[in-house]
């Protein structure tokens, strides 16, 4: 068995040691300042919840990783058909509402 070597121009990526799994978020708290934006995911469940996640990145990126989700989700409802929004959510609310 041979281990496959990254091909010319491909970055290896490695996941750290102290990071577990996938964390399951329901809530989203984005803040910005001129140099960053600043990510905070949270598992919110009545009457608690656990940050499981904080983000900082640079406008240059944040804007990236919003397009890259964006062309994500676009490919996930035309494999699954439209997502739908549960009403009256404010959108400017991201998730849970306690």
């Amino acid at each position: 068995m041979s281990i496959e070597q990254p091909k010319q121009g491909q970055n290896e990526v490695q996941i750290a040691d102290n990071i577990a799994g996938a964390e399951y978020t329901n809530f989203a708290n984005i803040r910005h300042n001129q140099e960053e934006f600043q990510l905070v995911f949270a598992n919110v469940m009545p009457p608690s919840g656990r940050v499981v996640s904080k983000l900082i990145t640079t406008p240059a990126h944040f804007k990236r990783m919003i397009s890259a989700m964006n062309e994500n989700l676009k490919k996930y409802e035309e494999q699954y058909g439209m997502i739908k929004e549960i009403a009256g959510t404010d959108e400017r609310e991201i998730g849970f509402k306690g």
